[in-house]
């Protein structure tokens, strides 16, 4: 049995002591699936952390079948935690490049030797450890798959496979981080159908955070409602979750399609992706496809089908094999995938948003919105260029290293570093906007998401969840680009937020009429906004 009293956990920022988890109390009994559910950023995951002694805690403690921990656990205390729970977090695949049951067999391994490597095929462990990796991997329904390079396999095989190893280490309990998020309904029922007879079959107390409520009405035998790092209900799944649903907004009805004018042509794109021995694992094969103004227009389909790889070429962060995608910009056509000096204007109508969006952590959210605007604002491409020449920057460089500007700050830096730059030349070519001028664009924004300007004046860490996430779309938006490119950035919210988040989208695009293009897995989330 776990046992959970009173749990305290404080986060030190800037000086500043935030308080995430207030005295949580709760039990799992053996054979129990427990399920929390919660507002995004309310402290849900941080439990699993501190369970699988990740995280220190405050104050406290908790009983784990017999075996107790406290605030300022030892190193050994924590080793032997380690050893009686098994976790998996959130959009971590975590899994070697062999054969799938080869991932199993190195975990089993460990249990012997201390660290994970294959045993040799003479070794007296082989035959049993093979054995018990194939017993595994039945449990989860990929007996069949063993052979398969991990690489290959789908993605609710590769959540499967994970599952398998995390039993392969035996613990007492199993911490599970919103299984499923971020995949296709087909992917998500079959990751939970694993979850659910594991646990019918092995009697594993298992702890799952998911902000999803048909993925604990499922499978969850009780659920506890966490807010604001309390726990405000528990109880039966169907009795807890009417009570958490009824938070949400009304849905606002879609905006009305101004114009019938196209804004994006896609003619004949194709891109592919190539592994060695796997072969092709992604093909994009002659996609056509055109975007009017002011329409909204979801992406969908099965894990790795291309949906993100079509967003960035669009983007022009990655260029097709074949093909070509043109924007409008006034009345000519630019074409994305070859250099021309119109290139840079369509990347500065252009925004994006990705799945692993985040906010500085120790800026305010009207510094953001300056950096913001000093490479999305209305004369950036002329002033770029004024200070490139004097740099001896030339004009197809500069326009690379302002296709950069729109990048993952890690993809950013070797591409940067491949051309000779550190990123201070970012800064150089594209200053921070003046603070006092910010409150002139935040403004529209701001109303269209329904944000207070209060919070141009504080830090990420200083908001709810809900409210991170729109004030990421309000600073995306804060130049009033043309196009809004999404790539799945909603896609771990909980309902009442994603509600917020819709309801944003379309008095976004009502009030400045803008074209958005969305990655999601949503079903319910594209009938309410696309």
């Amino acid at each position: 049995m776990l046992k959970v009293n009173n749990l305290v956990k404080d986060y030190v920022i800037d000086s500043d002591t935030v308080r995430v988890l207030k005295d949580v109390s709760f039990d799992i009994k053996d054979g129990e699936i427990l399920g929390i559910i919660g507002r995004s950023g309310g402290g849900k995951s941080t439990i699993l952390k501190v369970l699988r002694g990740m995280e220190p805690f405050s104050e406290g403690s908790f009983e784990l079948d017999g075996f107790t921990v406290r605030p300022g656990a030892t190193h050994a205390d924590l080793t032997k935690l380690h050893k009686m729970t098994a976790i998996h977090l959130q959009r971590n695949f975590g899994l070697w490049p062999g054969a799938a049951y080869e991932s199993v067999l190195r975990r089993l391994y460990a249990e012997k030797c201390g660290f994970e490597q294959l045993p040799e095929k003479d070794s007296p462990y082989y035959d049993e450890l093979y054995q018990r990796s194939m017993e595994y991997l039945k449990l989860v329904n990929l007996d069949k798959k063993a052979e398969h390079f991990s690489a290959v396999l789908s993605g609710g095989e590769k959540q499967r496979l994970l599952i398998a190893r995390q039993l392969a280490a035996n613990p007492n309990l199993l911490l599970l981080d919103e299984p499923a998020t971020m995949t296709c309904p087909a992917t998500k029922q079959e990751v939970l159908d694993t979850i659910k007879n594991v646990n019918e079959k092995t009697g594993l107390k298992t702890l799952v955070v998911s902000h999803l409520p048909e993925v604990h009405s499922y499978m969850a035998h009780r659920v506890l409602w966490l807010e604001g790092g309390k726990i405000v209900e528990e109880g039966e799944p169907e009795y807890v979750l009417k009570k958490f649903l009824k938070k949400m907004k009304p849905i606002i009805p879609m905006p009305q399609r101004k114009s019938d004018k196209t804004m994006i042509k896609v003619t004949d794109l194709s891109k592919r992706y190539w592994l060695f021995r796997q072969g092709e694992v992604l093909d994009l094969d002659k996609i056509n496809l055109e975007f009017k103004e002011g329409e909204i227009v979801a992406l969908i389909g099965p894990s790795g089908a291309g949906k993100t790889t079509l967003l960035h070429a669009m983007d022009g962060l990655v260029y097709p094999d074949e093909g070509e995608i043109e924007f409008r910009v006034d009345d000519d056509w630019v074409e994305m995938s070859t250099y021309s000096p119109k290139r840079m204007d369509v990347r500065r109508i252009t925004s994006i948003m990705y799945q692993e969006f985040a906010l500085s952590p120790h800026s305010t959210v009207k510094q953001q919105l300056a950096y913001k605007l000093g490479v999305k604002g209305q004369n950036v491409v002329e002033e770029s260029r004024k200070r490139a020449k004097e740099l001896g920057i030339s004009d197809k460089d500069l326009d690379e290293l302002y296709r950069m500007t729109d990048m993952p700050e890690e993809n950013s830096k070797e591409k940067l570093a491949k051309m000779g730059y550190t990123p201070a030349i970012l800064g150089v070519l594209f200053p921070s906007y003046p603070l006092t001028e910010v409150m002139n664009y935040a403004k529209p924004v701001f109303e269209a998401v329904d944000l207070p300007l209060s919070v141009l004046d504080v830090k990420p860490y200083q908001m709810s969840g809900g409210e991170n996430v729109r004030t990421a779309l309000a600073i995306a938006l804060a130049s009033k680009p043309s196009i809004l490119l999404l790539d799945e950035p909603f896609g771990d919210l909980d309902p009442i937020t994603l509600r917020d988040v819709a309801n944003s989208i379309k008095n976004i695009n009502k009030t400045f009429n803008t074209t958005i293009v969305f990655v999601s897995h949503h079903v319910d989330f594209i009938r309410e906004v696309a």
